[in-house]
């Protein structure tokens, strides 16, 4: 594994997101002095947190999986994740709603989930789900060490008996026609392959590897921090600073001076110069190009993955239907991928992820009140409307999603609202997301392993990129690994130095840990 040479003894993180504040964690448990510099008030970065009158709200993602990947993060500086946070198990972990008016609970649990499956779609379709979930954990097994928890310094990496293993449980075939090797019920097929939208391509054109995201949704767990996901951030922030982290907040870095093929130190828009032995930009991809003051040449331009429309609304009810984790989908579907990744329009039958926060904490909103997320995908503005479209787009497309909720059971939600606030690709771009997409580079074949964009930088030395715009890729599970590897890169070893690190340092050491405003700056809006 290529590393950064020379000396590293003081890292600079730019961004306070998830993968900004693993990696500072795996720094601080390596030995590394650390300042993370970020340009909000608070941490989080797209997992972060939003005030809507008396409402909190968590503006990225709803969905915890695999924590133990949180979890060790906070050992390596001797903490815990469940000592910071709590965690509740959901059980379903989706409700999945059907345009014919069929509902399945989707459970982790694979003798509950047998048991949904036959209910929902007789004998012959529950034996296929046992197929399938034994697929799904060899196929996690399979990619895990080898493709997705590691740092490729060349394709040839790919050579290795792990790479026959893939093949040959079909990993190269296409995700939707593996799926129908187990099962023959469209309906189930959408619950185990809808996860391909988080990676940017459709279920159709997806490779059959991508199931190792269904593996996480579906197999390994779900769960809810109390507080919301921003609970996450929050408590590695103040996790970070027990274990001796500078954060700086509403810091944003501007430029790196360089001397001899390295970065000497970042400066932020303030004025002040931090100095420093190593970088790591863990911003939008193209904000860290923007910094290093060019984009790495590829033989094809980068592809971004489809945008979202998200709706928050505090309501005075809710709708007993609703789980925590609500799919709701239309009826097509293999057209509505093609709108939303080709054609560039937005779903003409829109298939809909609804979260209810309040359901496991009923502190997220003033009493008798209920907050409810919905995520509609849509375009990113490389193929659909721009983002200056979506300032009169957006308040008519509000309604026809609101009346869509209505058409699908939620009855009187237009008149439940009282407080809201609609995010289009208009604000993710106003956020740096490049085309409009808070979902970044998407994973086709080329732009996954090896072939996405790298977190070594040609001509550095010492700057390593991390988040979701380089490798492993999208989602939390793996921006939570992608700080892992980024500190690895800097400290020349695997993630054992830090699991070594945790062992020095006693959990007793963290109990007077300054409490989370103190951590998370003067406006942390909690």
């Amino acid at each position: 594994m290529r590393t950064v040479t020379g000396r590293t003894d003081h890292v600079v993180v730019v961004g306070a997101g998830l993968s900004g504040l693993a990696c500072a964690l795996h720094l601080l448990g390596a030995g590394r002095r650390v300042t993370v510099v970020e340009r909000d008030a608070v941490p989080g970065g797209r997992a972060g947190r939003m005030r809507l009158g008396a409402y909190r709200l968590d503006t990225g993602p709803t969905v915890l999986t695999m924590p133990q990947l949180v979890d060790e993060a906070f050992a390596a500086v001797g903490d815990s994740l469940h000592q910071r946070v709590e965690l509740v198990a959901l059980h379903p972990a989706y409700r999945a709603c059907f345009a014919d008016g069929t509902s399945l609970d989707v459970h982790t649990d694979g003798e509950a989930m047998e048991a949904e499956v036959r209910r929902f779609a007789g004998p012959a379709e529950a034996a296929g789900y046992r197929r399938l979930r034994a697929w799904l954990e060899r196929l996690y097994r399979a990619q895990m060490r080898r493709f997705i928890d590691t740092n490729f310094d060349s394709p040839f990496q790919l050579l290795h008996p792990d790479l026959a293993r893939l093949a040959a449980l079909g990993g190269f075939g296409r995700l939707d026609a593996r799926i129908g090797r187990f099962l023959s019920d469209s309906r189930l097929r959408r619950v185990f392959s809808f996860q391909a939208l988080y990676a940017g391509v459709a279920p159709a054109r997806a490779l059959a590897a991508y199931a190792v995201i269904a593996y996480m949704d579906t197999v390994a767990g779900v769960w809810f921090p109390k507080g919301g996901m921003y609970a996450l951030p929050r408590a590695m922030a103040e996790a970070a600073a027990g274990a001796g982290a500078d954060l700086r907040w509403s810091a944003e870095a501007s430029t790196l001076e360089r001397s001899a093929g390295r970065v000497t130190a970042v400066r932020l828009t303030s004025g002040e110069r931090i100095a420093c032995d190593a970088v790591v930009l863990t911003c939008e991809l193209s904000t860290a190009h923007r910094l290093l003051g060019r984009a790495p040449r590829r033989p094809v331009r980068l592809r971004h993955s489809p945008s979202a429309v998200v709706l928050h609304a505090g309501t005075d009810r809710t709708w007993p239907a609703l789980a925590h984790h609500t799919l709701s989908f239309g009826t097509a579907w293999e057209r509505t991928f093609d709108e939303i990744t080709r054609s560039g329009r937005l779903m003409s039958d829109p298939s809909l992820l609804i979260s209810r926060p309040t359901a496991h904490d009923a502190t997220l909103a003033p009493p008798g009140r209920h907050l409810h997320y919905v995520l509609a995908p849509c375009p990113n503005t490389t193929v659909g409307p721009s983002a200056a479209a979506w300032r009169d787009l957006g308040p008519r497309y509000r309604d026809s999603l609101v009346a869509e909720l209505e058409r699908r059971g939620l009855e009187g939600f237009a008149d439940s609202v009282d407080e809201e606030t609609l995010v289009t690709p208009l604000d993710w771009t106003a956020r740096g997301h490049a085309a409009g997409s808070p979902f970044s580079v998407s994973h086709t074949f080329a732009q996954t392993g090896p072939f996405r964009p790298r977190n070594l930088v040609r001509g550095l030395d010492n700057v390593v990129l991390a988040g979701c715009g380089t490798t492993p890729g999208v989602g939390v599970p793996t921006v939570l690994l992608s700080g892992k590897l980024a500190a690895a890169r800097v400290t020349g070893g695997a993630a054992d130095i830090s699991r070594r690190a945790s062992r020095c340092r006693p959990v007793s050491a963290v109990a007077a840990v300054p409490s989370v405003p103190s951590a998370a700056g003067p406006d942390d809006p909690s």
